[in-house]
């Protein structure tokens, strides 16, 4: 994947989240499946993609990915919501809640 791609998907996907991990990321890894079974489960409609900076270190330059791990969510090819390093769960799915349902 490059940057035309990526952006092209988040222009094409009507609900996207993009989670930015680490090789050598011990909270990335804990976290990840954690994140990905709640959206799953609560955002369905919430498509998922999760990028290794290592192997995509000019993306996550561009993206301005400078902490891992980070979450990026688009509506509708809009940023509505990032986190970064020191995220909780809950609290992310709580925030959201209301834009996917106006969306969806």
């Amino acid at each position: 994947m490059n940057i035309e791609e990526l952006n092209n998907k988040i222009k094409d996907t009507p609900a996207l989240m993009v989670y930015f991990s680490g090789e050598h990321c011990g909270v990335c890894k804990v976290l990840q499946p954690k994140l990905t079974s709640a959206f799953k489960e609560k955002y369905p409609l919430i498509e998922q993609l999760v990028l290794e900076v290592e192997q995509y270190p000019l993306i996550a330059g561009q993206f301005s990915v400078f902490a891992l791990p980070t979450v990026i969510i688009y509506f509708d090819g809009k940023e509505i919501n990032r986190k970064s390093r020191n995220l909780s769960v809950e609290g992310l799915i709580n925030e959201i809640k209301r834009p996917y349902g106006l969306f969806f």
